[in-house]
C-alpha cells in the first residue's frame, strides 16, 4: 500500500492544483514521469531525482525483489515518501 501512498499525492496535486480530470491521470510509471515534469517539477530536478529514489526504493527493491527487510530501512523510506508528498502539497 505504501508504494501507491506517493503517488496518489500526485494524483490529488493534479486534480487539485492543475485541474486534471481522473480520466487525465498518469496510468504508468512513465506518464507520472511526464507529469511531473511537465506540471511540478518544471525546474526542480532534485524533485524528480527524489521521486526517481522513491521508485526504485518502493517498486524495485519493495515490491519487485523484496528487498526492504530491515524495520530501519522501511521507517527510512517511509520518512522520504512523508517528505515528497510534503514537498508537493
Amino acid at each position: 500500500m505504501e508504494r501507491l501512498i506517493w503517488l496518489e499525492a500526485i494524483n490529488e496535486y493534479l486534480i487539485e492544483k492543475k485541474g486534471l480530470t481522473k480520466k487525465e491521470l498518469p496510468k504508468s510509471i512513465d506518464s507520472y514521469r511526464e507529469a511531473l515534469k511537465k506540471h511540478i517539477a518544471i525546474h526542480n530536478g532534485k524533485l524528480m531525482r527524489e521521486f526517481e529514489a522513491l521508485y526504485d526504493q518502493l517498486h524495485i527493491a519493495g515490491y519487485y525483489r523484496g528487498l526492504l527487510r530491515y524495520t530501519d530501512a522501511v521507517k527510512d523510506t517511509f520518512k522520504a515518501v512523508k517528505t515528497f508528498i510534503d514537498k508537493i502539497k
